[in-house]
């Protein structure tokens, strides 16, 4: 597994591939801090300027689509993908 980075820069979308990918890898700080966002009411805006680095109030269609994409992502990874629950948990 690679390294996760604390606060990595994010794509505009991220992947939606049936498996990990070295990217899902690098930004579990990010779904974390995004899932935990979600499960604390945390507006979507607020969210995209500061886990995404992406000003909504700039651009708005961009940033709506990269906290939609990195959050559900997030959930595949928690839910299906198992990074983090650790592959040995059902």
């Amino acid at each position: 597994m690679t390294k996760p980075q604390l606060d990595p820069d994010v794509a505009d979308v991220a992947p939606n591939e049936p498996t990990l990918t070295v990217y899902d890898e690098q930004h579990v700080v990010t779904y974390i801090r995004l899932l935990q966002a979600e499960g604390q009411g945390a507006d979507w805006r607020e969210v995209a300027r500061i886990v995404l680095h992406i000003d909504p109030g700039r651009e708005p269609e961009r940033a709506r689509t990269a906290y939609q994409s990195h959050l559900a992502r997030a959930k595949w990874v928690t839910e299906q993908g198992r990074l983090l629950r650790g592959a040995g948990s059902k």
